[in-house]
This record gives C-alpha cells, structure tokens and sequence, in this order.
C-alpha cells in the first residue's frame, strides 16, 4: 500500500549552513536575521493566541472545530517549502505501509542522512547543560519560525499577523524543522530565548499537549526525544507532523495499572515489541499533564533515556524508556542493524520506520521492525524496575492480587519469549489504587 501526500514543489537551497555568512552590505546584527541579541530588537513575528481548555475531551468525542491553526501551521510551511529553507524535498522521499498485523509505515530518507545536522553531545547522560557555542534554535533565522504559540489572555483564540517579540517573556515559537520526516513537520520550542536544555519541565509538556488539543487532528503528533533517546540539539523543543494513517504503537492494547489522582489512567502497553506506559484522561490537560511531567523528570533525574508520543490531540500520551544507545556502546546491537544506520526515536518506535538505504526500504518488513525495536525496549525486569521508580517518584503505590493471567497477559508473555528467548513475568492484574501524599 502506497501513502499519498500532498505534493508541493521544493526548491532545495543551502540557505541554511553550519558556517555563518558574511553579512550583506547595510544588513542589521550579524546578517543573519536570526533570534539572538544581535537581530531581535524591532523583530515582529505572527502569534497564535491559543485558548486554554478546562477539560480533557477524547478526539472523537470533540465536534469538528474551524481548522485555523492547520491551515496557519501548513501555509507557513509551504511559503517555507517555496522560499528552498529545508535541506531536500520530503515530499518526494517514497513511503509505504508495510505488510502485516501492525501496519508499520516505512520512509526512504536518503537526504536526511546525508543532510541532517549531527549529535554534538555525550549519549550517556540525559540531563546536560546547555551550551551556546554549539548549535541551538536562537541561531536560526526568523525566516524559519511560522509563529509563536502563546496562552491567549482573555481566553479567547486570535492571530496577530505582525506581533512584536516580547524578549523580556521568552515567547514559544513553532519553527520548521530543516531536516523534515514529513509533511508538515515542525518544532515547538518553548521559551526560546532562555536556552532551555533538552530536559521536559511542566510547562513546557502542558504547552505541548495544548498544540496538540488547539490543533484537533488525531493525525497531528508531537514527538519528543530525550539526550540518550536520539535528540540531536541539547536546546528544549517537541517535533510535529502529519501523517494520516495510525501508527502502530497507538493500535496496540493496553492493560490498566493504575487510577492516578486528577482522573488520569495510567495502562501498560501490551503486543507491541517496545515495553512502555500509556497515560489518558484526567480532569483537564493539566491534570494530565502533572502525571506525564512528573514521570518523565524521575526519568531525567535518574539517567534513563526515554521518549514521548502526544496522540489523539492531546488525549493520550505514550512514555518509552528505552536502552539502543547504551546497548550500541556496549557493542550488543548486532552489525546487521546497525549498518541500517536508523536511530530509534519517537517516530520509529511509534511505528513510522524512517530509512536511509534504498535495500532497507525494498526489504522492509514487518519482521524487521520488530527486530529493530526489540533491541530499543527495555527487558521486562528492567521495565518494571522502572515503573516501580516512577510510580514512587509520583507517590503512586499498585496493590496487585496474584490471578490467572487472561488472554492479553498470555499475549504479551509470549511478546517477551520472542524478545528475550524466554519468559518474564508480566505485570498481575487486580485492584489498583493510587495513594496521593499532600
């Protein structure tokens, strides 16, 4: 099955290099527009104003909405397409689904092989400072940022075609990303201009379930990659896109662990080969929010890798600890997958395998991505060593009663004997409470 995408044409360009240009003749700050010191003073740029909801609503539960943040985040980025500012042409990368149960989505991307901008940190430590010499997004030029996304003040959405950057608050900006997957890609950075490091606070993730529940598309999904977990740029940013088709992980079952405070459901993800948690609900996006955040800083603070998906606008939200870096160090990932070059973030574990040789794509299969992301998950007393320490981190305790293992236990179970070439326990179910210390 062949995906089809809107196609727009791309003129490829080398506007945006590693080396900065001599400025032009009379140009202001250092020639390059960019959102540092030096050109910002004066800069206007659009804003978005989104409205903050009050509750969580499930996306097919929502009623249509006017789709202006759509039609305002990818008419920008065709004027961006049109002006060359990305590094090739995705739109004319192939892609398909691949045969199978799980529907992977396979991508040739030779050019964001060849053409992507490289890691300039250690892969062994999650939380690293931020350091300005090396690339980050106030370096870019104001021609890639669409807009800032901000809270709107009186609650109500509006766009400002010409607002001036407020440098004192550190607006958000969606920018493009340069190196695209696909369609529509994008970069939410929060507060660019304090020089965030790669490291998710409560704002900056609530700001991203907001995109996601303002944009209203289960099709639009936010990705975020942690230091170790294959982020490239130590400078805080969420990445975005369109594709209309699910994704693998998010058709997989999932088995209920636990009721969190706030009216948040916290489940384990069941037949997929990378072991994870699924979080949902809750009383507002906040509430959401605070269970997610909190999961990911024990994360952070203990030096674990891991990735986020934000699905289902906003709705449900994917927590991936994963372990292919530290495997690669310690030369147990076999030559056979790394010679296919693809680095397991986000989007593969997801499902959406971006390729970079012609016979890995010809060759994809459903067995192969398996393969891949088997090595990505953690073991399954690694993985419930890590829940425990979540679960404590967000003073959350699960009272299990020992039972017969139903359909879906034995399902996964079986998952784990092809993973590992042997059983491991799965979680009991039984009665599940969450325990909130004030």
């Amino acid at each position: 099955m062949m995906l089809r995408i809107k196609r727009v044409p791309t003129v490829v360009s080398n506007y945006q290099k590693d080396e900065v240009e001599e400025a032009g003749a009379g140009a202001l700050g250092c020639g390059r527009n960019c959102m540092r010191d030096c050109c910002l003073p004066g800069a206007k740029l659009p804003l978005y104003a989104f409205q903050k909801s009050e509750k969580v609503e499930s996306s097919d539960k929502k009623d249509p909405p006017f789709a202006f943040l759509e039609s305002l985040l990818l008419g920008e980025w065709e004027d961006r397409v049109e002006r060359g500012l990305f590094r090739y042409d995705v739109t004319a990368c192939s892609t398909k689904v691949i045969p199978g149960d799980y529907g992977f989505i396979a991508q040739l991307n030779e050019g964001r092989h060849l053409k992507k901008r490289p890691t300039e940190f250690r892969v062994d430590k999650v939380l690293q400072p931020f350091d300005g010499s090396k690339f980050n997004f106030t370096k870019v030029g104001q021609e890639e940022i669409l807009f800032q996304f901000e809270a709107s003040k009186d609650g109500e959405v509006k766009f400002y075609p010409n607002a001036p950057v407020d440098v004192e608050s550190s607006p958000s900006v969606v920018a493009i990303n340069v190196s695209p997957i696909e369609y529509g890609h994008v970069l939410l950075i929060p507060r660019i201009l304090e020089c965030l490091p790669q490291r998710i606070d409560h704002e900056s993730l609530l700001l991203a379930l907001y995109m996601a529940s303002e944009a209203g598309n289960p099709y639009f999904r936010l990705g975020y990659n942690s230091l170790g977990a294959f982020a490239t740029i130590n400078h805080l940013h969420f990445q975005a896109y369109y594709l209309a088709v699910p994704f693998p992980i998010e058709k997989a079952p999932t088995r209920k662990i636990t009721d969190f405070n706030g009216g948040v459901v916290i489940s384990e993800i069941l037949k997929y080969p990378v072991r994870g948690l699924v979080f949902e609900g809750g009383y507002s996006l906040e509430d959401l929010s605070n269970a997610v955040s909190d999961s990911c800083i024990c994360l952070q603070d203990n030096n674990i890798p891991y990735n986020v998906l934000i699905s289902d606008s906003g709705t449900r939200v994917f927590l991936l600890p994963q372990c292919y870096a530290e495997k690669q160090a310690l030369g147990e990932v076999s030559p056979e997958l790394l010679d296919t070059q693809v680095n397991p973030a986000v989007w593969e574990i997801s499902g959406h395998m971006v390729l970079k040789r012609k016979q890995d794509y010809e060759g994809a299969s459903e067995d192969n991505a398996w393969r891949l992301l088997a090595e990505v998950s953690l073991s399954e007393a690694r993985f419930q060593e890590v829940v425990a320490l979540i679960f404590e981190a967000i003073s959350c305790v699960v009272t299990e009663n020992v039972s017969v293992p139903d359909e879906d236990e034995q399902d996964v179970e079986d998952v784990d004997a092809l993973n590992n070439g042997s059983h491991q326990p799965a979680i009991v179910s039984g009665k599940q409470e969450c325990l909130v210390q004030h």
